[in-house]
């Protein structure tokens, strides 16, 4: 039983931490939303503490002459291999958890139950303040759960204050499928607060020496879920305003508040250093001096940036710039090749944050755009952007949810334009485009579209489930043809490595029959999971 966290438990908390998601990494793989065969968080998790780990292991017993203590040096080092590690969003808000947990306790001689009760309430801090539209019912309303439960304690006994904060998480991971209808109807709990409960588990083990009892429990499916309100931008607002700022974190609190009566889409996300970090700010707002004003009055704002989202006229043009490239990210040797000839970067599918800064900073390019193709890769993107702004890296990240998205993007491309406005323009084309995933189901569940079961056909068009069949070829005709209802003039469709021969043919037949003046183009993309992508311009 340890009374205090030292740097050998860090490690062993580490190394316990992993083997456990190892564990339990195909369980939370199955804690999809929708019955999809390619739930990741789990395996994300998984590789995002190897990297922590790998950290760790490379630098065991080597310590600032000044600074952190030991056991805060290893958390340092634990932190930092996870941000370069992290995979998907779950990964991307652990490598903050971990990093907020290490600035609280770098300089604490002794954390005993009050220090990790600080510990926990940073990590929170960090998680919340990472995410741009915080919802609960996630990872966020666990962490939270925990960090308030060592609160209450209020007690020095580290054991003690760890196994609340652990039972208290494993509480509020089995009311998330009450805050998120989505959960509910799929008779799961959050995937990322599953990963968080595994790890707080292994805290408790590597301090008492005892097995933790039990994970979260299953969801609560009998109680009616309850909706929430979802924070998303909006049209409301003109202008996009993004600064770097020097200031402490107390004053980024206020301006935080400040920006938040402005507009939306706030994100301000820190680099941890103390006293005077350094901040990333972004917002919509229409009131741009005000924006520009609350970062005064915070610190020291600079390489300001302001960008008017309504159509202006097109500039003259102007000499092709140098120094500008595109990285995507692409699943399937086709959609791989599809892009190169785009004379895009190919980064495979599933990057960690290292590895897309390696293949930005590997362009060689000062101006780089990049096309994520995924929702879950969007968080990992926009974290390797702002690394890449420490190596003076201008980049922006177009949104893109899928590979035909990013196909739409790439075509208005025009290296005659302002790089920013070039952006702009290809968030507008891969924002025209819709997109649908046609695959089999991997298990029973309830859909928005009703109940399906193991190798049921479901079409989903921008991430939700519109169409459950029988025949494949019916599927995917009948989910063109929703999309066309809402206008069209453009289809492209790309096969899966598992789509049986002539499926394209097919649809293309059908659409030609059905809706003769569009357009169809046709590619063998060769990914997983998927027999076919659809996009409708």
């Amino acid at each position: 039983m340890l009374d205090s966290l030292d740097a050998a438990a860090v490690r062993r908390w580490c190394a316990s931490g992993l083997a456990a998601l190892k564990r339990h990494q195909g369980e939370i793989d199955q804690l999809n939303v929708y019955p999809v065969p390619d739930g990741d968080t789990g395996t994300n998790l998984v590789l995002t503490l190897t990297s922590a780990q790998q950290a760790l292991s490379m630098d065991l017993d080597t310590l600032p002459d000044s600074g952190p203590t030991a056991h805060g040096h290893a958390l340092r080092l634990m932190a930092q291999g996870a941000l370069l590690g992290a995979r998907g969003n779950s990964g991307v808000i652990l490598s903050q958890i971990l990093r907020g947990f290490a600035d609280a306790v770098a300089v604490m001689p002794v954390v005993r139950g009050r220090g990790l009760t600080v510990a926990l309430r940073s990590a929170t801090t960090a998680a919340y303040a990472a995410v741009g539209q915080p919802v609960e019912g996630t990872l966020l309303t666990v962490v939270a759960a925990a960090a308030a439960a060592a609160e209450g304690a209020d007690s020095d006994d580290l054991p003690a204050v760890a196994r609340l904060a652990a039972r208290s998480a494993a509480e509020a991971l089995s009311r998330t499928p009450e805050q998120l209808p989505a959960l509910a109807r799929a008779g799961v709990v959050d995937a990322g607060g599953k990963g968080l409960c595994v790890l707080l588990d292994a805290l408790v083990e590597v301090l008492t020496g005892e097995t933790a009892s039990g994970l979260a429990p299953a969801p609560r499916t009998a109680r009616p879920a309850a909706a929430v309100a979802r924070e998303t931008g909006s049209d409301e607002y003109a202008y996009e305003v993004q600064f770097l700022l020097d200031a402490p974190a107390d004053a980024v609190a206020v301006l935080r508040r400040t920006l938040a009566t402005l507009g939306d889409s706030l994100v301000v996300v820190g680099d941890g250093r103390e006293p005077d970090a350094t901040w990333n700010v972004h917002v919509h707002v229409n009131d741009v001096g005000a924006a520009i004003e609350a970062g005064v009055a915070a610190g020291r704002p600079y390489r300001i940036s302001v960008t008017r989202f309504a159509d202006q006229p097109e500039p003259p043009p102007v000499p092709v710039e140098a120094g500008r490239a595109a990285v995507v990210v692409a699943t399937g040797e086709g959609i791989a090749e599809l892009f190169a000839s785009e004379g895009a970067t190919v980064v495979p599918g599933n990057p960690s944050i290292g590895e897309l800064l390696e293949a930005v900073r590997g362009t060689g390019a000062a101006r780089v755009v990049v096309l994520p193709n995924n929702p879950n890769t969007g968080a990992v993107a926009s974290a390797a952007a702002r690394e890449a702004h420490r190596h003076g890296i201008k980049v922006s990240v177009v949104p893109t949810r899928s590979p035909v998205q990013a196909l739409a993007a790439l075509a208005v491309r025009d290296g005659t334009r302002r790089f920013e406005d070039d952006v702009i323009a290809m968030a507008e084309a891969a924002g025209a485009c819709r997109y649908a995933e046609v695959c089999h189901a991997s298990r029973d569940a309830l859909t928005v579209a009703g109940p399906c079961h193991p190798g049921d056909v479901l079409a989903l068009v921008e991430g939700e489930v519109h169409l459950i069949g029988a025949d494949l070829i019916d599927t995917c005709a009948a989910v063109v043809d929703q999309m066309l209802g809402g206008g069209g003039e453009m289809v492209t469709l790309l096969a899966g490595v598992d789509a049986p021969p002539g499926l394209t043919d097919a649809v293309r037949a059908h659409v030609e029959r059905r809706w003769p003046f569009v357009e169809v183009h046709a590619y063998p993309g060769g990914q997983p999971f998927y027999p076919l992508l659809v996009g409708v311009e």
